[in-house]
């Protein structure tokens, strides 16, 4: 499975101030915002594109621009929700899907409470966004549903901290994903929190903590 960590002076920078306990809400998702831009960038390098003739103030010349076929971006309610407007900023013509899991909190595996894609897949480019890498459980879960809703190009999973765990069972659940990131933390603790990783980021970014 292929991985891909940003690394940039920015990047380092936001990170940074993402995992400092006093950074408030509000900055928090601009952060939040700043660091999926950049994420964003990484994530579409290799998006499809087409030629297409247009005059300049000088000449015409062949160009190109992206391939008509719109991204769709999935973010996993309700933390991915904080990636979606970096994303969107950059591809205002992606579309937007959305999942909704919960824990169990016997087997611990993630649940689905509401799934929402668009109906034609087709070779679609997927983004599927999710700031916390953990167990890698919501997100082998989410690739699978859209595997079996038609998806067969490779899913770019972007998150903003990843768990060697978690990258270890996205790698063991044999799926086409390729892993965009920022950092890859040490490891999990014992309730399953990235170390150090930056808290709870649904709550960080909502003010919920």
């Amino acid at each position: 499975m292929p991985l891909h960590i940003l690394s940039h002076p920015l990047a380092a920078h936001i990170i940074t101030h993402l995992r400092d306990q006093t950074t408030k809400p509000a900055t928090f998702r601009t952060l939040a915002y700043q660091i999926s831009l950049l994420l964003a960038i990484e994530a579409t390098r290799a998006i499809a594109t087409e030629e297409k003739q247009i005059a300049t103030p000088l000449e015409t010349i062949t160009s190109r621009v992206l391939h008509p076929q719109p991204l769709v971006v999935v973010p996993i309610l309700r933390a991915g929700l904080g990636m979606v407007e970096g994303i969107l900023r950059l591809m205002p013509s992606a579309r937007v899907g959305h999942i909704g899991l919960y824990r169990d909190h016997e087997t611990l595996e993630p649940v689905d409470y509401y799934f929402k894609v668009p109906g034609d897949v087709g070779a679609r480019d997927f983004l599927l966004l999710d700031p916390m890498l953990a167990t890698g459980g919501s997100l082998t879960h989410t690739a699978e549903l859209l595997v079996r809703r038609g998806v067969d190009t490779t899913i770019l999973v972007v998150c903003v901290l990843a768990a060697p765990e978690g990258l270890q069972r996205l790698e063991e659940s044999g799926l086409d994903l390729h892993v965009i990131t920022a950092a890859v933390d040490e490891r999990l603790d014992e309730r399953r929190f990235i170390v150090p990783g930056l808290g709870d980021a649904g709550d960080r970014l909502y003010g919920t903590v």
